[in-house]
């Protein structure tokens, strides 16, 4: 895994920028401390940071190999699982490889297949080639957007890099957000293409971009496509383990340790034992790695979010499967941490995070990366085998807008464009927006002939999760890993199970009347049946008060100093909460402070400009 950055240009000679694209590269950091590089000629230029995960001699970048009347150059972050595979097919076209990594397969691919490479790809990845000869920049982003791509078009060119402080750190952005931006980030929602930030968008996921002299086309080489599913239920039980146990032995490659996220739940406990499984085989006992906060587990309260804490069931995954299990132990004061917030802030180039969620997650990740490089995760599996409660809720069902926000917009109104300001609430019609952009990706949805009208709504529903849901889970766990130099992989996102199981009918997919149902029986015999029958809890939350009570004292630190985020915060609101008492905070308004405590850091950070 690694960061990636670069500029063309049609009209300067970038020879004499050098040190511009230096400090683009720079940004990326983070990503690849291990090792970093730029590749430079007149109009274009690659930067590269490296995270070592596979040939760490030979996979340095940017990469380059002859193409007769010039050099073609590769800067390319992520993992290519069946690079394996496809080295020896290009080994038996003829082409020869110096190094054992990815990468050179990628470079190669391209040489031998031009863009045609990207359909040859499985795995997370997103990088930029220039063909020197062709005078033509192309950028390829991995089939669900595991891996960020961010660009910017300027007059003559492009710039580009793995995250928006690579382009922002180039003087020809603008550091800018419009409505549009600001819509985007409060409709908890991620329209594919989109950024916060005003003339910057993102590589579609499953797409590819061109730039040359005629300027800068985009297409896609990847979407989701409805098909009939033809095969029984005991088939498609088998076909989903097959792919389950295909893709993990792929994910599993890395000459660094590894490690699982387990939480206890079905989608972590079943990555957890397909892998240590297979490592076991080889001799290799894997490690497993959950959180939890000071006194939870023994003091938990139960709610219609959580119905019970992640800690024992993931040591009984552990002992169950015989992985090397710890528990990262987080109290209050660390969460809290104004520091530990402004690193999430930086990580995030965004002023809203999960607040608690996000500060353990980067913690989490602080203490995996002293142990392991590589973290496989469980994420995706809820939004494509249905694992969300709202799922099987009726008027969810029906709602014509996007599933989750019929829940939270009726349920306990987190929502962060309540907490701003009446003059920005009106200049940014929410309900508007929505509306328009939920009409806009149901209108994605392919139509399947002869499916009902209730699996045809599941169909859409499903495709909703899989393209705009899931994207800001897997952007979030993206970056704040990122952050720390931890490459976390996704088995859940294999575009071949993806593409079968999105497939398979709603019926087949809740067979026994609950969520997940073909996932829990392709995986049964592994895991333990205090598991099987848990119900799906999220990723966890300190129920701390003194957690709370810290936030009010932060809160009332940005009334009293008259913060700049109070210019577009609702300031009243921020003032009644501050003199509330902690005990009566519920989670809705606990929320709304770590918004605001965002807002005031992003502010500082960045000092955009606001064009309301």
């Amino acid at each position: 895994m690694c960061g990636i950055a670069g500029w063309v240009s049609f009209r300067r000679d970038l020879t004499q920028h050098k040190a511009e694209l230096e400090a683009m590269t720079e940004t990326q950091r983070p990503r690849g401390p291990d090792a970093g590089g730029v590749w430079v000629e007149r109009h274009a230029g690659l930067g590269h940071r490296r995270l070592s995960v596979i040939d760490l001699e030979g996979g340095k970048q940017p990469m380059t190999a002859s193409a007769g009347s010039g050099p073609v150059v590769l800067t390319y972050s992520g993992e290519v699982y069946n690079f394996v595979a496809l080295r020896d097919e290009l080994e038996a076209r003829g082409r020869h490889f110096r190094t054992r990594s990815d990468t050179e397969v990628v470079l190669e691919g391209y040489l031998e297949w031009g863009d045609g490479v990207a359909d040859r790809l499985n795995g997370m990845f997103a990088f930029a080639l220039w063909d020197s000869p062709n005078q033509r920049l192309l950028m390829v982003r991995d089939r669900m957007g595991v891996k960020p791509l961010y660009y910017h078009q300027t007059a003559d060119g492009v710039l580009f890099g793995s995250e928006p402080k690579a382009i922002l750190a180039n003087p020809l952005m603008d550091r800018s957000v419009d409505l549009d931006g600001l819509r985007q980030l409060l409709s908890f929602t991620q329209t594919p293409g989109t950024s916060l930030w005003r003339g910057m968008r993102e590589v579609l996921p499953g797409g590819l971009v061109v730039v040359d002299r005629n300027g800068l086309r985009e297409r896609r080489y990847w979407t989701l496509q409805s098909r009939p599913h033809e095969d029984s239920l005991p088939e498609t039980i088998d076909t989903v383990r097959g792919l389950l146990e295909d893709t993990m032995r792929g994910q599993l490659v890395s000459d660094v340790p590894r490690c699982v996220l387990l939480s206890g739940g079905l989608d972590s406990s079943a990555t957890t034992a397909i892998a240590t499984r297979q490592l076991k085989a080889d001799g290799e006992r894997l490690r497993s790695f959950s959180v939890d906060f000071v006194g939870q587990t023994d003091n938990f309260i139960a709610d219609e979010i959580y119905g019970s804490p992640d800690a024992p069931f993931a040591k009984e995954v552990s002992a169950h499967v015989g992985s090397l299990h710890e528990t990262i132990l987080l109290d209050h004061a660390t969460l809290a941490d104004p520091d530990i917030r402004r690193k999430v802030i930086e990580a995030r180039d965004s002023p809203l995070s999960l607040g608690d969620k996000d500060t353990s997650l980067y913690l989490l990740f602080q203490a995996i990366r002293r142990q392991s490089t590589v973290a496989i995760s469980g994420e995706s599996a809820d939004e494509l085998f249905g694992g969300y409660s709202w799922m099987f809720q009726r008027e969810v069902q029906q709602a014509d807008t996007f599933p989750w926000m019929a829940v939270f917009l009726t349920g306990a109104r987190a929502q962060v464009s309540d907490r701003l300001n009446a003059k920005i609430t009106a200049a940014l019609d929410m309900p508007g927006y929505i509306r328009d952009d939920y009409a806009a990706a149901v209108a994605e949805v392919q139509p399947l002939p002869g499916e009902g009208d209730f699996e045809r709504r599941m169909r859409v529903i499903t495709y909703l999760h899989l393209t705009r849901f899931v994207r800001m889970l897997l952007e979030r766990k993206d970056r704040i890993s990122m952050a720390l130099g931890l490459e976390v992989r996704v088995p859940f996102c294999d575009h071949r199970l993806v593409d079968y199981v999105y497939n398979v009918p709603w019926s087949m997919k809740t067979f026994d009347g609950r969520e997940k149902s073909v996932l829990r029986a392709a995986t049964a015999e592994l895991l333990p049946e205090s598991v099987l029958k848990r119900v799906k809890s999220p990723y966890p939350s300190t129920q701390s008060r003194a957690y709370a009570r810290v936030l009010m004292e932060q809160a009332r630190d940005l009334v009293a100093r008259k913060d700049p985020a109070l210019d577009f915060i609702d300031r009243d609101w921020l003032a009644d909460i501050t003199r509330a008492d902690a005990e009566t905070i519920d989670i809705a308004a606990r929320n709304g402070i770590e918004r605001a405590l965002d807002f005031s850091l992003w502010l500082e950070i960045y000092r955009p400009s606001i064009m309301l």
